[in-house]
């Protein structure tokens, strides 16, 4: 029987041993974004004998598909029994294209695919993000050469001492965005805010940019594993030119040229986000599909 629970810290070990096992690329395989999100979407774990399963708790319930060592399909057996128990069909989110095939070898024709653009995660070589070279990044070093002769400015890696500052960065910036608000800001304020109280424990790793001692940008996220690092959070002031483009490449060049990947996750349908993402020319655009179970 699949019992789940809210995720603490204490299950932080065994969930990335998960995770880490997986060998997977996508955001969702990240403790530290389950944690920090877990009041927002009421996400609840499960060590089904080995394998990780999480639950999204609202509206209709869904199921990350499952990693670890143990036996996936008999898990799975389980969550489609637990599902109809809820009253629905059993519906796992973040399938690659490996594991809609994994999926479907394990139970031919039992489930629909659907692909979900979204959601497509969007991969950059740390290489890339880090040099800007060649003709398609000249915009982005121009807008980073005027913040360099502009700003008297100083880049930060994120610590103890310095992540209040963030914090008060954050507010600032969520006023100045709060006439687009439609609920979601105030979410991630609250997810931020979980982040921040247990930054150094879940193994973030941050940035930030000041101007003339006051933060304007900052960044931070952690590891998916040793080839791949997912940056879960970005902000900077929209009026100070070049702030975006400089803690994405100050951040890259001091925190992350150790990994072949950075993973900045997802677009969320929203088109200028869309736009920004795929001006930094992704090295892969990794596809993700829903698996709705069809008995």
């Amino acid at each position: 029987m699949i019992e789940f629970k809210k995720p603490q810290l204490s299950d932080m070990e065994w969930i990335k041993e998960a995770m880490h096992d997986s060998d997977a690329m996508a955001c969702e395989y990240c403790f530290g974004n389950l944690y920090m999100w877990t009041e927002i979407y009421e996400n609840t774990v499960a060590n089904y004998n080995g394998v990780f399963i999480a639950r999204d708790g609202t509206d209709r319930p869904m199921y990350l598909y499952p990693c670890g060592e143990g036996d996936k399909k008999a898990a799975i057996e389980e969550l489609i029994k637990y599902s109809a128990n809820d009253g629905w069909p059993l519906e796992l989110y973040c399938l690659t294209p490996e594991s809609v095939r994994e999926l479907d070898s394990m139970f031919p024709d039992k489930f629909d695919y659907i692909e979900m653009r979204e959601y497509f995660d969007y991969l950059y070589f740390s290489e890339d993000l880090g040099n800007l070279a060649g003709r398609k990044y000249h915009a982005k070093r121009n807008h980073i050469s005027y913040f360099k002769k502009t700003f008297n400015w100083q880049y930060e890696k994120i610590t103890k001492d310095n992540i209040c500052d963030c914090y008060r960065m954050n507010e600032e910036w969520e006023k100045e965005n709060k006439e687009y608000d439609d609920g979601s800001l105030t979410d991630e304020l609250d997810a931020i805010t979980r982040a921040f109280k247990n930054f150094d424990e879940l193994g973030f790793v941050g940035g930030l940019i000041r101007v003339d001692g006051r933060v304007v940008a900052y960044t931070f996220g952690e590891p998916i594993n040793d080839k791949v690092f997912c940056t879960h959070v970005e902000k900077a002031f929209a009026d100070i030119r070049g702030a975006y483009p400089m803690i994405n490449q100050q951040f890259c060049l001091n925190e992350l040229m150790g990994y072949k990947y950075i993973n900045r996750e997802d677009d969320t349908g929203d088109e200028g986000l869309r736009q920004a993402k795929q001006s930094y020319y992704p090295a892969i655009l990794l596809p993700k599909f829903r698996a709705v179970y069809k008995g």
